[in-house]
């Protein structure tokens, strides 16, 4: 099994600058292996659209700037709300701003309230598009010249200087639930994102389904790892501990600890705190 590693996130939404560089610094500081925020324009939850929202890459080209050791990414990145080579030229430059420390996070997007009240298309066919976007930036970040004739996107001769730092790519995080996301982690990720459920059994039999479409498509599951979101409020540690406890069993290694509003650096801390603790968990 891959060892243990654990991220912080505070998403960009319903926060301040300043409690977003809170959790960056405890992060870095606080030996996490990565932090994380995420890819919307409007809130998203049960409070509707309307409360403050950072955008999500010019917050990790902050992040680059703004820490020394901690890896970051999006957590993760709506595939439909850029074109391909903005996006693929986005992370370069991120990668290289932060000396080779990106974890480069997708998935198809989902949140129809943005797409409709902006205009941004593709929803209706976002698998598709999100394979054929990953093709052409995998492209462009290891080829000379890209040439892509899609149903989605079209490349001719393109060019993509300079590469990324990390070789061959930035490590390819892909969150996913549904059957045809499947097929799309067996065939590009470095890590699966799981989309949540009701717990770590649900989480375990999601995997179980990642493991058959792995050997459908003749990839060894073990190379990919599965990672896990907590909601927690900085305030029961034994809950936290259990609850990374649980899902490690069900092989989730990469484990990122969402600290929630209003007090994203009281969360962040309280999580510092009892990473000596849950580092020393076994992985078998």
């Amino acid at each position: 099994m891959p060892p243990l590693r654990f991220g912080l996130k505070n998403s960009g939404q319903a926060t301040t600058i300043e409690a977003l560089r809170d959790v960056w610094r405890i992060a870095d500081e606080g030996g996490f292996d990565h932090v994380w925020d995420f890819d919307h324009f409007a809130s998203i939850g049960a409070d509707g659209t309307e409360r403050p929202v950072y955008e999500g890459w010019s917050l990790l080209a902050a992040i680059a700037a703004s820490t020394r050791r901690v890896r970051f990414g999006c957590m993760v990145t709506g595939n439909t709300y850029r074109h391909p080579v903005v996006l693929a030229k986005m992370a370069v430059t991120v990668d290289h701003l932060s000396g080779g420390r990106l974890e480069f996070g997708i998935g198809a997007a989902w949140a129809e309230a943005e797409h409709q009240m902006y205009g941004i298309e593709g929803l209706d066919h976002r698998v598709g598009r999100l394979r054929e976007s990953l093709d052409a930036m995998i492209s462009l970040w290891t080829n000379e010249r890209t040439t892509l004739e899609g149903r989605y996107y079209h490349f001719k001769d393109a060019v993509a200087t300079p590469k990324p730092i990390q070789k061959p790519h930035p490590p390819i995080w892909i969150g996913a639930g549904g059957d045809q996301m499947m097929r799309v982690v067996a065939r590009y990720a470095d890590v699966w994102n799981s989309a949540g459920g009701p717990g770590p059994d649900a989480a375990r039999e999601q995997s179980s389904k990642l493991d058959e479409v792995c050997r459908q498509v003749g990839r060894d599951p073990a190379t990919i790892r599965r990672s896990i979101q907590h909601m927690w409020d900085g305030r029961d540690r034994g809950k936290l501990v259990d609850l990374v406890g649980r899902y490690l069993e069900a092989g989730f290694t990469e484990q990122i600890i969402n600290c929630q509003a209003p007090d994203h650096a009281r969360v962040a801390q309280a999580a510092a705190e009892a990473l000596p603790e849950l580092r020393s968990m076994p992985v078998r």
